[in-house]
């Protein structure tokens, strides 16, 4: 009897903390713009299907942005298996862009926590739980890390390291208390907060900026903003496959740059001008040896922020590797800004 009642004891307790545990697991939604996304929908559902949280704690809305390929059918393909999933045709959009599908699916959202990712990402198990958990200590806007995942090829080398080296800035401009960025595919909010910013209505210079702009505006409205470091917090995505794509694609993202708050502007581009400098005076080495200076200071500081940085997000690279990469990222500072100020904005 004394053993019977000492089970059912601890039946009690350890029922009791799984249900406080539950407690604390916020109700969250889950937002997925796509736009030609066929091929990619089924991998980002299946990393959903296996994601460690309550289905009861969240949904799934996923906005078919007028597709003119099979993305509508494939989702719905999927409602068996994910009960929790709503598919939205974005027919009246407020905004134009990924903005614009964004918004539809945040104002259908029936939970305050919003998640968003893209429809060509696989998200970890434990990424909602840690925006739970962060999102617990009072925070407004989340973001975590974003990486490529590693295939064969020189662009994805390109894309994976110029990844890795906007994770170095935005997470080294967050702890300096001036976030200015985050990755679109692994961010969350408060919808609350999203609103009490007036949404994407004071984003619309460029069709881009879901992430970025959101994060100014978040940043003059003295929002508190986190990072989640958890590596089961990050998104994977595969990079794009041709230098024309990946250009197209960063063309877009740096247009979204010349609209930052000036400190931004200020401090990203002294930044990169330093390191262009650094690198360019390799030339003038030829004429005064104390021009290869800066280049080799710039060359072993590369090296020391790519080695301390490519654990936490997600790389691995060999040192020889870092040193050409760097020389390409550099050079592609300048082409994706010259490509940004002529190129016409497009979503897709």
């Amino acid at each position: 009897m004394g053993f019977f009642n000492f089970d059912l004891f601890f039946y009690i307790i350890v029922n009791y903390k799984s249900h406080i545990l539950t407690m604390n697991l916020l109700n969250i939604s889950i937002i997925i713009s796509a736009k030609n996304e066929a091929d990619s929908i089924p991998s980002l559902f299946n990393s959903l299907k296996n994601v460690d949280y309550p289905k009861d704690n969240f949904e799934i809305i996923l906005i078919d942005d007028n597709s003119t390929d099979l993305t509508f059918c494939k989702a719905w393909g999927f409602q068996n298996d994910l009960t929790n999933l709503r598919i939205i045709k974005a027919e009246d959009k407020e905004y134009q862009g990924k903005k614009g599908a964004l918004a539809v699916g945040i104002n259908n959202a029936m939970n305050d926590y919003i998640l968003i990712t893209d429809a060509d990402c696989c998200v970890s198990t434990a990424w909602m739980k840690r925006y739970s958990d962060k999102f617990n200590e009072g925070y407004d806007f989340l973001f975590g890390n974003a990486p490529f995942i590693n295939e064969p090829g020189l662009v994805n080398a390109i894309s994976r390291f110029e990844n890795l080296r906007t994770f170095f800035l935005y997470t080294a401009a967050w702890k300096l208390h001036l976030p200015y960025s985050a990755a679109a595919r692994n961010f969350g909010f408060k919808k609350s907060s999203f609103y009490k910013i007036k949404g994407y209505e004071n984003t619309r210079e460029t069709m881009s900026g879901d992430d970025d702009l959101l994060i100014r505006e978040a940043v003059k409205n003295k929002m508190r903003i986190g990072y989640i470091p958890d590596s089961d917090a990050a998104v994977y995505s595969v990079s794009k496959d041709t230098i024309k794509d990946y250009l197209a694609q960063k063309a877009r993202h740096t247009k979204t740059s010349i609209y930052y708050l000036p400190i931004h502007k200020i401090a990203l581009g002294g930044w990169h001008l330093i390191n262009l400098a650094a690198l360019f005076s390799l030339f003038l080495g030829f004429y005064n040896k104390w021009f290869f200076v800066p280049t080799i200071i710039k060359i072993l500081a590369d090296l020391l922020i790519v080695k301390t940085n490519e654990g936490k997000s997600g790389y691995k690279f060999g040192w020889f590797e870092i040193i050409y990469l760097q020389v390409i990222y550099e050079i592609l500072i300048v082409v994706n800004f010259m490509n940004a100020l002529f190129r016409k904005d497009k979503w897709k």
